[in-house]
């Protein structure tokens, strides 16, 4: 199964839209609520905050790296992308604000200055998937989505998600997991559902966590 045919300006949407719910979510966050578990096992607000950040940081290796020609990987090593989850509890709440800010602001920059025959130049994702760069919003959007909302602070749900955007998310998950069937229910709920989140679906079997 394959997903639908999403533009490369609908994902470039609906990474800005994750992005501005994502900072929605966690203006408000004191010490102690950053510090409060997300929706994500073993993972506070923070460590998921720190993670959604450093993800900016590393696909802009990626965009340098259609830019210029130059091998530029994600992360150097698996344990480097550990380490950037990691530091999330060091830093204060501000500080992780900026940081999302700010990285999230310098991808997009990044992806601005991309020319036509730029995005179609091939990347490796840190899972050892050849793409080219067009998958680059696709793969921003599905971060700061579905993290804006296993952040759990209800300011955002899978029904805040954009439409496309949900429909665009049920069809790869789908195919990953090689699903047949789907339980009736609302689109959100299927895409929780899918992504092995919270949701409402009665009689749905359970699914292991995906991204």
């Amino acid at each position: 199964m394959t997903a639908p045919a999403r533009t490369l300006a609908d994902a470039r949407a609906w990474a800005r839209t994750g992005t501005e719910l994502m900072l929605d979510a966690v203006a408000g966050l004191g010490e102690d609520a950053f510090s409060a578990p997300s929706v994500l096992p073993g993972w506070t607000r923070k460590h998921l905050a720190a993670h959604v950040a450093a993800n900016a940081d590393a696909l802009g290796n990626l965009v340098r790296w259609a830019a210029t020609g130059e091998e530029t990987p994600m992360y150097a090593s698996a344990e480097e992308r550990a380490a950037g989850i990691a530091k999330g509890p060091a830093l204060t709440a501000d500080e992780l604000r900026s940081w999302l800010a700010d990285s999230a602001r310098k991808l997009a920059v990044g992806l601005d200055g991309l020319t036509d025959e730029q995005w179609r130049h091939q990347v490796v994702t840190a899972q050892g998937r050849t793409v080219p760069a067009t998958e680059l919003p696709w793969m921003r959007a599905r971060e700061v989505c579905v993290h804006a909302v296993d952040l759990g602070t209800g300011v955002v749900t899978f029904a805040d998600l954009p439409k496309g955007f949900l429909t665009a998310l049920v069809a790869e998950i789908r195919g990953r997991r090689g699903l047949d069937k789907l339980p009736e229910g609302p689109l959100p709920e299927v895409a929780a559902w899918l992504a092995g989140r919270p949701h409402t679906l009665a009689d749905a079997p359970q699914l292991g966590p995906w991204l």
